[in-house]
C-alpha cells in the first residue's frame, strides 16, 4: 500500500509538471496590452468585443525579432500630412532611416516622428515605426501593424518585433488610424507581436 501511495505521488508530480509547461507564458509587454484591452476606459473593443474578450493572441517571444538597426537622421526631412482611415491629417516628419538584419536578409524602414506629440508629456522622444509584412492578411491585420521606439542617444536604434500591435481600426470602426506608407513593407514574415483580431 505504501509502495502504491508513493507511486501515486510520483505521477501526480510529474502530471503537474507537464500541466506547467503547457501553460502559456505571457511577457510583462502582453499583460500590460491584455490588461488594457479588459479595461472598459481604455479598451478600443466595442462593447460586444469586449464582453466575449479573453486576450489578444500573441506570438511566441522570439529573440530573433528584437534587432539592432542602423539609424541614418534625416534632418532636412519635410513635414507632411500623413493619410490616416478618414480625414484626418497628422503632421509627421521621417526621423531617419533604420537598417537591419531580419530572417536572412538586410531590410530598411522609415522611422517616423510625430509633430503633434512633440509637446506632450512622455511623448518628446517617441517614434513610430508602421511596417507591412508577408502575414498582413493572413495571420495578421491587413492593414499592417506598428512598433514604437525612442530616440536613442548614438545612431543605433533597438527594434523589437515582439511588441509589435495593431492599429485601433483593427479592433473598431470607430478610430481614425495612419495608414501604413508603402515604403515600409518588409519582404518577409514578421512572425512576432499580437495576431490578428476577429471581431465578434
Amino acid at each position: 500500500m505504501k509502495q502504491f501511495i508513493v507511486f501515486f505521488l510520483m505521477i501526480s508530480t510529474l502530471s503537474c509538471a507537464q500541466d506547467k509547461t503547457d501553460i502559456k507564458v505571457e511577457t510583462q509587454w502582453q499583460r500590460e496590452i491584455n490588461t488594457n484591452f479588459k479595461d472598459a476606459s481604455k479598451s478600443p473593443l466595442t462593447a460586444k468585443g469586449l464582453k466575449k474578450f479573453k486576450g489578444l493572441d500573441f506570438f511566441s517571444f522570439d529573440s530573433s525579432y528584437v534587432v539592432t538597426a542602423k539609424l541614418k537622421l534625416t534632418p532636412d526631412s519635410k513635414p507632411f500630412k500623413m493619410k490616416t482611415t478618414t480625414d484626418r491629417r497628422p503632421l509627421y516628419r521621417i526621423f531617419g532611416i533604420a537598417t537591419f538584419e531580419l530572417n536572412g536578409k538586410t531590410h530598411q524602414l522609415n522611422v517616423y516622428q510625430n509633430l503633434g506629440l512633440l509637446n506632450k508629456k512622455g511623448y518628446e522622444d517617441y517614434l513610430s515605426i508602421p511596417f507591412y509584412d508577408d502575414t498582413n492578411g493572413e495571420t495578421t491585420y491587413g492593414g499592417g501593424r506598428y512598433v514604437e521606439a525612442r530616440i536613442p542617444e548614438g545612431d543605433h536604434l533597438v527594434i523589437n518585433f515582439n511588441q509589435a500591435y495593431n492599429p485601433y481600426c483593427a479592433y473598431s470602426d470607430r478610430y481614425s488610424c495612419t495608414l501604413v506608407p508603402r515604403v515600409n513593407y518588409l519582404e518577409t514574415a514578421v512572425e512576432a507581436g499580437v495576431k490578428a483580431y476577429k471581431k465578434p
